[in-house]
C-alpha cells in the first residue's frame, strides 16, 4: 500500500520524504484556506517534493469550468492527478481529460456503485472518505471492504484511495483489506511509529548499550 501524505505543508512533505514513506500527496483546498495558503501555489510546491502523484482538486461545478481548472492544474507539476467529484459532471470531465492522457481522481465516492462507476469512466483513482462515511454513522472500512470486492470481480484498474484517514487503525485495515494507497495526514503517519513496547524495548538497548561490553562465559 502506498502512503500519500494528507497536507499543504511541504515541509511536512519532506520529513515524510526522508521517512521513505511519500508517495504521493493530497492537497485539499479547504486545508490550504485554513493554513491561509494559496491552493495552487502549495500544489507547485508539494509537486516539487514529491516523488509520486499530486492530487490537486477543482473547484467548479459544472463540466466546462472543471475540465478548463483541470487543465491549467495540470501545468503546476509534472504529476499532478486532478481530483473529480462523484458527480455526473465530474464523470463527464474524466472521459474528457482520458482521451488526453491526463490522470483523474474521482472523490467524494461513498458507495460501492459509485466507486464502480468511478472505474467505468476510466478514472486512474477512487477515493473515499472513510472518516467522513465514520463520522455519518456508517462504518467507513466496510466501504473500502465491498469497493475492493467489486473491482477483484471484474479485474478493474482503477486504484482505491481510503481517503479521510484518522487514525492509525484505518491506515492498517486499509493495508489489510489490499487498498492501492491511503491518504494519511502528518499527525496520524507520525503515530504510524509508535508502540509503547517499542519504546520501552529501545530504551532498554539505550540502556545496556550504556554498560560496556559483557564478559561471555
Amino acid at each position: 500500500m502506498r502512503f500519500f501524505l494528507d497536507s499543504v505543508d511541504p515541509e511536512e512533505a519532506r520529513r515524510v520524504k526522508e521517512w521513505g514513506l511519500l508517495d504521493g500527496a493530497v492537497l485539499r483546498p479547504d486545508a490550504a484556506l485554513a493554513a491561509g495558503r494559496d491552493y495552487r501555489k502549495a500544489v507547485s510546491e508539494l509537486s516539487q517534493v514529491c516523488d509520486g502523484p499530486v492530487f490537486a482538486a477543482v473547484a467548479a461545478g459544472e463540466p466546462k469550468g472543471m475540465y478548463k481548472e483541470a487543465r491549467e492544474l495540470v501545468k503546476l507539476g509534472k504529476a499532478i492527478v486532478v481530483r473529480l467529484p462523484m458527480t455526473r459532471e465530474g464523470l463527464r470531465v474524466v472521459r474528457l481529460l482520458n482521451d488526453e492522457q491526463i490522470a483523474a481522481d474521482v472523490h467524494l465516492v461513498f458507495t460501492p456503485i459509485q466507486a464502480l462507476l468511478a472505474a467505468r469512466a476510466g478514472a486512474a483513482y477512487a477515493s473515499t472518505p472513510v472518516g467522513t462515511l465514520d463520522g455519518a454513522g456508517q462504518i467507513g472500512m466496510d466501504v473500502i471492504d465491498a469497493v475492493v470486492r467489486v473491482y477483484d470481480n471484474y479485474g478493474l484498474q482503477t486504484q482505491i484511495v481510503v481517503d479521510s484517514v484518522q487514525s492509525p487503525v484505518h491506515a492498517l485495515d486499509a493495508a489489510a483489506m489490499g487498498a492501492d494507497a491511503a491518504a494519511i495526514p502528518y499527525a496520524v503517519l507520525d503515530r504510524l511509529f509508535d508502540h509503547p513496547l517499542t519504546v520501552q524495548g529501545a530504551a532498554a538497548l539505550r540502556a545496556h548499550s550504556g554498560e560496556g561490553p559483557r564478559r561471555v562465559h
